[in-house]
C-alpha cells in the first residue's frame, strides 16, 4: 500500500479546448483571447459606440424632447449592462457562477439589447428634426447613425450567441484531431 500513491498519474483537463491566452491571479484569470474573438470584438464595438450614442444625446438639449428620454435610457442601460458582461467574461468571473446558463443568458441579453436599440434608433432618427440649433441637429443625427451601428452590433452578437447556445455543428474528424472532448 505504501507504493500506491507513487504509481498513480494524475492529469487535469479543462471542459473545453481553448487557444486563448490566460493570465491567472489568485482567483481571477484574464482571458486575452476573448478580446480577439468575434464576441469580444463586438462587445468592445458596442461599448465604444454605445458610449458615443449617449454622450452625443446628453450633450444636446434633449430635455425638451420626451422621446430622447427613451433613447437615453436604452443607450445608458445597454452600455452599463454590456460593460458588466464584458468584465465578467474577460476576467472569467462567469465561471464562479456555474449554475447560470451563460450561453442562454448572453443570447437573451443580446436579443433584448438589439430590440431595445431598434426602438431607440427609430425614436432617435424620428426626433432629429426637433433640434433647436444646427449643433443639436448634428449631434442627434450622429447619435442616430451610431445607434444604428450599435443595433447592428447587437444583432451580430445575437447571431453568434445563438450559435454558441445551440452548439455550432462541427466536423467530428476535426474535433478528434484537435483533441476536443466533444468528439
Amino acid at each position: 500500500m505504501a507504493e500506491f500513491p507513487s504509481k498513480i498519474s494524475t492529469q487535469t483537463s479543462s471542459a473545453g479546448v481553448s487557444n486563448s491566452t490566460t493570465l491567472t491571479w489568485k482567483c481571477i484569470s484574464l482571458d486575452v483571447g476573448f478580446v480577439k474573438s468575434p464576441s469580444g470584438i463586438l462587445m468592445i464595438l458596442e461599448i465604444v459606440l454605445g458610449l458615443l450614442v449617449w454622450a452625443l444625446i446628453a450633450d444636446s438639449h434633449y430635455q425638451h424632447v420626451p422621446a430622447y428620454g427613451w433613447v437615453m435610457f436604452v443607450a445608458v442601460f445597454c452600455w452599463i449592462a454590456t460593460v458588466i458582461l464584458f468584465v465578467l467574461l474577460l476576467l472569467h468571473l462567469h465561471f464562479k457562477f456555474n449554475m447560470v446558463p451563460w450561453d442562454l443568458v448572453l443570447f437573451i441579453y443580446n436579443l433584448a439589447a438589439a430590440t431595445l436599440y431598434i426602438t431607440g434608433f427609430i425614436t432617435c432618427a424620428a426626433a432629429v428634426q426637433s433640434a433647436y440649433t444646427t449643433t443639436d441637429y448634428n449631434k442627434r443625427a450622429a447619435a442616430s447613425f451610431f445607434a444604428c451601428l450599435v443595433m447592428l452590433g447587437y444583432g451580430a452578437s445575437s447571431f453568434f450567441s445563438f450559435q454558441t447556445w445551440r452548439g455550432f455543428p462541427t466536423n467530428a474528424a476535426t474535433n478528434q484531431a484537435a483533441g476536443s472532448p466533444n468528439a
